[in-house]
């Protein structure tokens, strides 16, 4: 089975996608923010990352940058799904290393269609 962290300090938006990616089959770690994102990794392994940008203390963009760098982390595939919908906002975020950007809100089968792409399973 496998684990997704969702990183995001709003408890309505976790929830939301904890939601829909637990009645797909998925084990599902939140966490409130940045810091307690990287918490979780340090115990916890994950097959990919859902992350908010804007969250008080480490913001998703150092969030990012911060999972890329560690050992063991680099590859894992991280999703920002945020509000901030300008180029810049994409562009930043790829350059910190997410591998997709989505724009909320999103929708379920949106979301999951998504979150098997970048697992490599099959819709």
């Amino acid at each position: 089975m496998k684990t997704i962290l969702i990183v995001d300090d709003s408890r309505t938006t976790r929830n939301y996608h904890a939601a829909i990616a637990s009645s797909a089959g998925y084990t599902v770690v939140t966490a409130n923010d940045g810091a307690e994102g990287l918490e979780k990794l340090l115990t916890q392994t994950v097959d990919l990352i859902l992350t908010d940008i804007n969250m008080q203390g480490i913001d998703g963009y150092e969030f990012i940058r911060r999972v890329r760098a560690s050992a063991g982390q680099e590859d894992v595939p991280i999703v920002i799904i945020s509000t901030e919908s300008q180029a810049k906002d994409q562009s930043k975020g790829y350059a910190a290393g997410a591998n997709l950007y989505i724009v909320k809100p999103s929708e379920p089968d949106q979301l999951l269609g998504y979150v098997k792409m970048m697992l490599g399973e099959k819709s």
